[in-house]
Order: structure tokens, then sequence, then C-alpha cells
């Protein structure tokens, strides 16, 4: 059974820079400056929401972030991928990444990252079980943020998500793509860490 949660947008994410379409393999790369999300804020990629669609079938995500500042004990691998139909709740396709569990069918953590210290770094690729996108509204939307949902926790990164094996459609361009956000509120979640 999915469990719902608020949520609402944000448009016009400041420190997102760019969607860009990667290489012939079709990869999405999703660069971020400085960007902040709070405890199970999400900024949605594609879907919906966004107004932009992807295309192909997602097989592996990577991850190449450094955690520039942490509220609250998030960590540096509290960066998450998450797939989910719109709107966001838990019980999604795929979680990578994040301390809090959102139920999704397949949950993978980075390989690293395991530290709230400003500086820590996440780098790490994840093979997935394919999630083919038809690059259109019945799609799942992918969305990108903080997967550790405690109450007053917050993370800062630079860095950059790939997404293997999707491209935007329309291509994307400068003025094309638009990022919208979610939050997950998470009432009652703890850390545990050993």
């Amino acid at each position: 059974m999915r469990h719902s949660f608020w949520w609402k947008n944000a448009l016009a994410l400041a420190g997102v820079s760019g969607l860009a379409a990667g290489t012939a393999n079709a990869d999405i790369t999703v660069n971020f400056t400085n960007q902040t999300w709070t405890g199970f804020n999400f900024s949605q990629i594609a879907g919906n929401l966004s107004g932009s669609y992807v295309i192909g079938t997602l097989t592996a995500v990577s991850v190449n972030a450094t955690l520039d500042a942490a509220v609250a004990d998030t960590y540096a691998d509290d960066l998450t991928i998450y797939v989910d139909q719109e709107p966001i709740s838990t019980g999604g396709l795929l979680q990578v990444g994040g301390f809090s569990n959102l139920l999704a069918t397949q949950r993978l953590s980075w390989a690293n990252g395991g530290s709230s210290a400003p500086g820590t770094t996440v780098i790490d690729s994840k093979n997935v079980n394919p999630i083919t996108f038809t690059g259109t509204a019945a799609d799942p939307a992918i969305w990108l943020g903080n997967g550790y949902g405690a109450a007053g926790t917050s993370g800062t990164w630079t860095g950059s998500i790939t997404l293997v094996g999707i491209n935007a459609v329309p291509e994307p361009t400068s003025a094309g793509l638009l990022i919208a956000g979610s939050a997950l509120a998470a009432a009652g979640i703890r850390r545990r860490r050993v």
C-alpha cells in the first residue's frame, strides 16, 4: 500500500545549473552547484510537473558530488535519485542513495559518502533493474534530492548525477527544461548511524 505525503511545487530552483543530454549512449547528466535540499525535498528532473520527458531504458545511475554543508546529520550519501509515479510518494520503482527508506521496489545505497563533514564526496555508479521510459506523461517521474527525511535536516551539494540509458525528449535547450520541486513530509523519522 502506498503512503501519501504532502508535496508542493517549487519552480526554478537556484543552483541547478542544467539538464543536458550526454554522450551517444543517450545519458542525461544533471549538474548542480551549492544546491540545498531539506529532508525529503526533491526536484523533479523529468515528468509532468517539470514539463520534460525522457525516452530509453534507465540501466544505471552515477554520482560525483561533494557535500558543501549539512544540518542535523545529513550525509553526502543522502543525495538521492528516486523514480516514482506522480504525485511523489513512498513505494516508487527505484531509490538510489538516502538513509531513509522510501519503500521503493529497488533500493540501492552509494558505496561511500557516509559523513556529514563538509567536503565529503560521494562518487559511485550503480547498475539498476531496467526502467523503460516512452517519452510520455504515462511514464514515472524522476526526482533528485535529499533522501534523509528527519525533521530539520538539510544538505547542500555540488556535483552531478548521470542517468545512463535515457535521453530528454525533446532535446534539451537552455530554456526548454524546467525543474520542479517537491517535498515529502517526514514526521517521526529518526536517524540511526553506527
